[in-house]
């Protein structure tokens, strides 16, 4: 399937997303592809909040997507491996069942499945500001990837085998 199609069907179904997933095998540039696109699209919801600090500031807009891009594209990937790890590793301790790629899946697929929900919360930042609007659609991302998160570590490490 394709990636959009999806992170529209983990909306309804996240478990059965994750183990089709996992029945497609390990594959390594599958979970760089899924993470780098997830910080992409993570910079590119930052952009209009940016946007509207520089005009409120007086700042330089170059700075700020400057020190965004390097902080998303370049650090942020390299902090998941580590969120993943640790996951994997916690997993591992209350008795799950499965390799680190299974909780580095879970967790880069939730990150990229909930980027929609970035996108908005971008908007909202950008266009309205600090608000209870902001705050509304910031609460909903962070329930929607724990959600998609917790859901694909159980598949992972608890979930059917065949």
């Amino acid at each position: 399937m394709a990636v959009t199609t999806d992170i529209t069907a983990t909306y309804w179904g996240p478990r059965k997303v994750i183990a089709r997933l996992l029945a497609m095998g390990p594959r390594e540039d599958r979970l760089l592809a899924f993470v780098m696109g997830a910080c992409t699209v993570m910079f590119i919801a930052q952009m209009p909040r940016l946007a509207r600090e520089a005009h409120l500031t007086g700042q330089e807009l170059n700075m700020l997507l400057g020190g965004a891009l390097l902080g998303l594209i370049f650090f942020a990937p390299l902090g998941l491996y580590a969120l993943a790890w640790i996951s994997h590793l916690v997993a591992r301790l209350v008795g799950g069942q499965g390799a680190s790629y299974q909780g580095r899946l879970a967790l880069f697929w939730a990150l990229l499945a909930s980027t929609p929900l970035l996108l908005l919360n971008g908007l909202v930042a950008g266009f309205i500001g600090p608000s209870p609007a902001l705050t509304s659609v910031g609460a909903i991302w962070a329930a929607v990837f724990l959600w998609f998160w917790l859901s694909g570590l159980i598949e992972a490490y608890w979930g059917a085998r065949s």
